[in-house]
């Protein structure tokens, strides 16, 4: 296995995701975590595609939330690398979560999982500093998602991997009348792809 494509990160975090993926390659083989396409390449695509978010992510950090965690990408590869963030998975499929805990549990990494629906933890929860997504759904929809958690707390951050057809996710959120302060950062991963982070968010 390659090593993780970033800098200064401890053979005992290395240690953790490569458990991880160890896990996901088991689990897999019973229920579906990700694509079976992605499955040889499953480091690059969905670990260090996730891992490249942390440095992102302010130092401050206190709290995230990851939507529609699935398998765990990003947020679970998140709390790995920065185990000072409280970190909560919010998750719909009751299996999928049965294998964040485990994986959580064999790693040493607190998190919590929050198996419900993402408009119901919203609801529920407070607002954190950071809110994370990778693949899960439009920018538009997202926004829509976190809506709630807009009127408690202005100062949200959201960090979303994008795929290549960033620009019009984000044209399209606008015409729905959304308004965003936004950086882009290209992937390592994929050359057309885009880390969006979102400031501001208003309607």
């Amino acid at each position: 296995m390659k090593p993780l494509e970033l800098d200064g990160v401890s053979r005992e975090t290395l240690d953790k995701l490569r458990a991880y993926h160890a896990l996901l390659l088991k689990w897999q083989e019973k229920i579906n975590l990700i694509s079976p396409t992605t499955i040889p390449d499953a480091w690059r695509r969905h670990f260090v595609d996730s891992a490249q978010l942390a440095a992102l992510i302010p130092q401050e950090t206190k709290s995230l939330a990851d939507l529609g965690s699935g398998a765990g990408f990003a947020g679970l590869v998140l709390a790995i690398l920065r185990p000072e963030i409280t970190v909560t998975l919010i998750e719909s499929d009751a299996k999928k979560c049965a294998f964040l805990q485990t994986v959580s549990r064999e790693t040493g990494t607190p998190v919590a999982i929050r198996n419900c629906r993402i408009e119901t933890a919203v609801m529920e929860m407070d607002a954190p500093d950071i809110v994370t997504a990778r693949a899960l759904s439009s920018l538009k929809s997202l926004l829509d998602y976190c809506a709630p958690w807009f009127v408690s707390r202005e100062n949200i951050r959201l960090v979303f991997p994008k795929g290549a057809q960033f620009s019009a996710e984000i044209a399209e959120a606008k015409q729905a009348g959304w308004q965003f302060e936004w950086t882009e950062t290209q992937s390592k991963t994929d050359a057309a792809a885009r880390i969006l982070c979102l400031t501001n968010a208003r309607r």
